[in-house]
């Protein structure tokens, strides 16, 4: 049988392209979504039967325990776990109110929490070792304006993706895999990157001398998941073209 990928956040962006490439190496791919259900099908009838979209809030504890023993029922055991599931409310921080702060840790940082506390049991049980990858970001290290409610969520994920692997050693390999700039639908509109000039200057901060894309970032997965990283974890591992060389 095919081994098993869950994927948060997986039918859309970054997210997508990870499902793509967890598929083409043999995985079967349980996509955790959660109001996307136009993309969910679409990306069903892309990547056929091996790909099970699921919808669910990783913010909601209770729905994840839910989520998380169907799957294991239906499935199995995944030996990947992606942690990939965030969202962004961006006030001013004298605007933000504490919803805006909720949900946005609840989702990027709890999110994490409530999923990866669910799977691991099953995880450590299975035969063989198995990987988490958390997807941070660079503002997890930088912080940036009006954004203090994600850089928090992003900066407390990458402490807990070493307290994951400090505790889930030495069977469950944890690691952040940090993307930079990467075209997406939410970073063109975020970065009005549809105008030449606005992208100009974007990419003139790049030494690699362009935006990065989802299939860039899904060969960091790649490798993370894979055989060539099997002495590798509580590392971060930033693939920004060199962007910030943190």
């Amino acid at each position: 049988m095919r081994p098993l990928g869950v994927v948060s956040g997986g039918t859309r962006g970054i997210g997508l392209s990870f499902s793509r490439r967890l598929v083409k190496l043999g995985h079967r791919v349980v996509a955790l979504y959660r109001d996307d259900a136009l993309a969910a099908a679409a990306a069903a009838a892309e990547l056929g039967e091996a790909f099970h979209p699921v919808r669910l809030d990783v913010a909601d504890a209770d729905a994840v325990g839910a989520a998380v023993k169907t799957t294991l029922d239906a499935h199995g055991p995944p030996t990947v776990l992606v942690n990939n599931a965030g969202i962004n409310i961006d006030r001013p921080f004298l605007q933000m109110s504490t919803e805006d702060w909720r949900r946005v840790l609840d989702t990027n940082l709890s999110g994490v929490f409530h999923l990866t506390r669910e799977f691991a049991p099953a995880m450590l049980r299975a035969e063989g070792d198995s990987v988490v990858v958390n997807v941070g970001a660079t503002t997890g290290i930088r912080p940036r304006l009006n954004g203090a409610n994600y850089c928090a969520s992003k900066a407390g994920l990458l402490q807990l993706t070493k307290c994951l692997a400090l505790e889930l050693a030495p069977r469950i390999r944890v690691n952040c895999l940090i993307p930079g700039m990467t075209e997406t639908d939410e970073l063109v509109t975020r970065f009005r990157l549809d105008d030449p000039a606005a992208r100009a200057a974007v990419v003139a901060e790049i030494p690699r001398g362009h935006i990065g894309t989802t299939e860039e970032v899904a060969d960091a997965l790649e490798f993370l998941v894979g055989p060539a990283s099997r002495y590798l974890t509580g590392q971060k591992l930033i693939v920004d073209g060199g962007q910030f060389m943190w």
